[in-house]
């Protein structure tokens, strides 16, 4: 008996010429510069032949939220990248468990949530500010990229144990950040991925199970019980809480709550560097601690974010078929990539889009309306859970020490590394001065 092969796709997404790819292949280009070319020629939804099957990118605002926010049962993510360091943490985790995990910690993130952790972020705030002020006494050059994973750190050890981060425990906890690093280059096979970064990957579980055994004695810092308090006290309940799955939840906001936020960070002052204008635009806004200071410092953080987002791309794949994504076609099993950087840096979006203009997010009209337009962290169900912490993690280190400190670039990387963040390639050396209060 015969057997028909199945029709091709009735309006498929338009692809951009194997020509085209082949000369970005023997070029050895970034998967960016490639997808930039697909967006630029084909538009908003294209598809790019990675392998044998064409990989379909989405950068349009309607066809990201529909990806996103509407069909999130029928575009789905694979095994995350990052699953070797966060195991069935909340960021990796699938289906029922998934939903389970993120309700109990949902809770935690809202605007009334955030409440019980803004006194830990702002000392964390003020130890770094006592650290810049140290720095520039002594004259000494330091690293920006080092300093903000330092407060970033700090602020989310607090959080998370009531405790403030000690020097052990942060050597201990920099394996996250040579995890992070290896990603790109870890072999597919998931035992060997987790033999190739395994002496990294001993120092975070030991630091995660101390914190987890003290948690266990109901034992808390100076601060009082932290967030890592709420998963042991589900575990009396909700027998899946083992320390296995803490120490996953654990590490998961240990990464999501740090990386990103001390990412965007080095990359606002690689821009204030550039744009220095832009600092005496958001600290002329108003006194400290009003209201148009933070509007202002928020814009800074936001455009820095729209350059660079948190989360550059996000994949997913159709677990379903589809026959409405932008008016095309897309079969069951298709590889997508959304890249919020190539929505950020849409002309027709945003004006101008490669100049830095943190009034986009102050002025009326200076940012798009559209859902799906400005995604630094993802929308719909699966969106970072710790937006509201990381945005203000990053507010408040910059009121500490943006009027506080000038900072003169001695050496700053050329070039972008693009793996689950997207951060300088390279260290950022700088010099601090103190700024004499007016009299």
């Amino acid at each position: 008996m015969a057997i028909e092969a199945s029709a091709p796709p009735s309006n498929p997404v338009p692809e951009l010429d194997p020509a085209a790819v082949a000369r970005w292949k023997s070029e050895g280009g970034q998967l960016v510069d490639l997808l930039g070319l697909a967006r630029a020629t084909l538009g908003g939804v294209a598809a790019v032949r990675l392998g044998p099957r064409p990989t379909v990118l989405v950068t349009a605002p309607a066809a990201v939220q529909h990806v996103l926010a509407q069909q999130p049962d029928r575009y789905v993510k694979r095994s995350h990248r990052a699953r070797v360091l966060v195991g069935d943490g909340v960021l990796s985790a699938t289906g029922e468990a998934w939903k389970s995990q993120r309700r109990l910690l949902q809770s935690q993130f809202t605007s009334t949530g955030m409440r019980r952790y803004e006194q830990r972020i702002t000392a964390a705030a003020r130890r770094a500010g006592e650290r810049w002020a140290e720095y520039a006494r002594t004259g000494r050059t330091v690293d920006l990229q080092v300093e903000m994973r330092h407060f970033a750190l700090d602020a989310i050890w607090r959080a998370l144990t009531g405790e403030p981060l000690d020097g052990r425990t942060e050597a201990e906890l920099e394996m996250v950040g040579e995890v992070v690093a290896a990603l790109p280059q870890l072999p597919d096979d998931s035992h060997q991925a987790h033999e190739a970064v395994a002496a990294y990957l001993a120092r975070i579980d030991a630091v995660a199970h101390r914190a987890i055994a003290v948690a266990r004695r109901g034992e808390s810092g100076p601060d009082g019980p932290g967030l890592l308090a709420v998963l042991v006290e589900a575990s009396a309940e909700r027998p899946e809480y083992t320390d296995s799955l803490i120490r996953d939840e654990l590490v998961t906001l240990l990464l999501a709550g740090h990386e990103t936020t001390a990412t965007t960070l080095s990359w606002l002052y690689l821009l204030l560097d550039r744009h220095p204008e832009a600092r005496d635009w958001a600290l002329a806004a108003g006194p400290a601690g009003s209201a148009e200071r933070r509007e202002a410092v928020q814009a800074l953080v936001h455009e820095a974010l729209r350059l660079y987002p948190a989360a550059w791309i996000l994949p997913r794949y159709t677990a379903q078929g589809d026959e409405d994504l932008a008016g095309h076609t897309v079969e069951p099993d298709t590889d997508l990539l959304v890249c919020p950087y190539l929505t950020h840096r849409t002309p027709e979006l945003w004006p101008d889009p490669e100049r830095f203009d943190p009034t986009r997010f102050t002025r009326p009209g200076g940012r798009p309306t559209e859902t799906g337009a400005y995604l630094p962290f993802g929308i719909g169900p699966r969106a970072c859970l710790g937006v509201q912490f990381a945005l203000r993690e990053a507010v408040a280190l910059l009121e500490e020490v943006l009027p506080a400190f000038t900072v003169d670039l001695e050496s700053a990387p050329e070039g972008t590394a693009y793996s689950i963040t997207i951060r300088p390639d390279g260290p950022i050396l700088a010099s601090l001065t103190a700024v004499r209060p007016p009299a």
